[in-house]
């Protein structure tokens, strides 16, 4: 099994209320080959809800405590973005999920590039809070710009959960 991002699949859960549907991604859970899955959401938040960043450093450095997640407003929403990467993590785990593809450029998400921390739309390497704690736990993340990478050699038959 697959898990990939709600977003991508088309559900409007990005923190604008929007998704950015990947038809990919669309034909792989009509084929039940996939599960949608939104780390935000299972940390608790809403849509529409505040954009967030991460501010002085990536996820590795949110779950070592170096690092936080902070809204535009500047509310601290750390643990809300920690709490939602381990219910992943479990969802992942339950299912067992060898690849999880994530929506690039989120601090949940983010597989490889992440913003910067200063609300000014640049980016970072980096990886977000999730992606940080899947890795951790030898989960493969990829962003769906690897999709074609990560399906190979993966078995995406539906275990039956």
């Amino acid at each position: 099994m697959i898990l990939v991002s709600s977003c991508l699949a088309g559900l409007q859960v990005r923190y604008n209320g929007t998704g950015c549907l990947d038809e990919r991604i669309r034909s792989l859970i009509a084929e039940n080959r996939a599960e949608t899955v939104c780390p935000e959401l299972l940390g608790g938040f809403a849509t529409p809800r505040e954009p967030a960043e991460i501010v002085g450093g990536d996820g590795d450095d949110v779950l070592d405590g170096r690092a936080k997640v902070v809204e535009r407003s500047g509310r601290d929403v750390t643990a809300q973005y920690v709490e939602g990467a381990f219910r992943t993590l479990d969802m992942a785990r339950e299912r067992g999920a060898t690849v999880v593809v994530l929506k690039e450029f989120s601090p949940s998400c983010g597989s490889s590039l992440i913003y910067d921390g200063e609300f000014a739309a640049r980016k970072k390497e980096g990886v977000g809070v999730t992606t940080a704690l899947l890795r951790r736990h030898g989960i493969r993340v990829v962003s769906e710009d690897n999709l074609a990478e990560a399906l190979e050699g993966v078995s995406t038959e539906s275990s039956g959960s």
